[in-house]
C-alpha cells in the first residue's frame, strides 16, 4: 500500500536530490525508497521499476535545465544569447551534478519524455537565428555547440582542469567567445 501523501512527483523529487548528493548512477529504487521512508516494493506504486525511475529523473532534469536556459536566453540574441545558454547549462551542472548527469542519458525514441529533450534543440535553434547560420546547417551548429559546451562541462566535473592555469572560468569565457566567432563566420554551404 502506498504511503499516504506520497506521489510520483515527490518520489522524483527525492530521486533528484539523491542524484545530486550521491550521483546519478547511485539512484536505485531501493535508495529512493529509503530516502522517502518506505519499503522498496511500495515504491513500485509510484514508478514502474528502475528504468522508469531513471527515465522520470531524466525528463525532470531536462525540463528543469530547459526552464533555466529559457529564462537566461529570453530577450537576448547573438553572442549574448549563446553565452546565456551556455552559462545556464554550466550553472545547472554545478548546482545539480546528479541531475545534469541524468540529462546526458538517452531516452527511448518513443518515450513520452523525448519532448523535454526537443526543448533544448529548440532553444539552440532560437540562438542560431541570431546568427547567419543557414537553416540546413543548424544540425551541424547544434552539434558543435552541444559538443563544446557539454564536453567542457564533463571535463570540468571530473576535475580535468584543476591542475593547470589559467582557471577554468578563464577558459570557459574564451571557449564561448570562440564558439560565438565560429557562428558569426559560419561558412556558406
Amino acid at each position: 500500500m502506498p504511503r499516504a501523501g506520497l506521489t510520483r512527483s515527490l518520489v522524483l523529487d527525492a530521486a533528484a536530490d539523491l542524484a545530486d548528493q550521491v550521483g546519478f548512477e547511485a539512484v536505485t529504487p531501493s535508495a529512493v525508497a529509503r530516502a522517502v521512508g518506505i519499503r522498496t516494493p511500495s515504491l513500485y506504486a509510484h514508478v514502474d521499476g528502475a528504468e522508469a525511475l531513471r527515465d522520470g529523473l531524466t525528463v525532470r532534469a531536462l525540463d528543469e535545465m530547459a526552464d533555466a536556459a529559457s529564462r537566461n536566453v529570453a530577450g537576448r540574441s547573438g553572442g549574448s544569447a549563446l553565452r546565456a545558454l551556455a552559462d545556464a547549462y554550466r550553472d545547472y551542472a554545478r548546482v545539480h551534478p546528479g541531475r545534469y548527469a541524468a540529462t546526458r542519458r538517452r531516452l527511448a525514441p518513443d518515450h513520452d519524455g523525448v519532448e523535454a529533450g526537443r526543448r533544448h534543440t529548440e532553444l539552440l535553434a532560437s540562438v542560431l537565428r541570431g546568427y547567419g547560420v543557414p537553416e540546413q546547417d543548424h544540425v551541424h551548429a547544434v552539434r558543435l555547440i552541444g559538443s563544446t559546451v557539454h564536453g567542457f562541462i564533463a571535463l570540468e566535473a571530473t576535475g580535468s582542469f584543476d591542475h593547470s592555469d589559467p582557471e577554468a572560468d578563464v577558459s570557459w569565457t574564451r571557449v564561448v567567445d570562440v564558439l560565438h566567432g565560429a557562428l558569426e563566420t559560419w561558412p556558406p554551404t
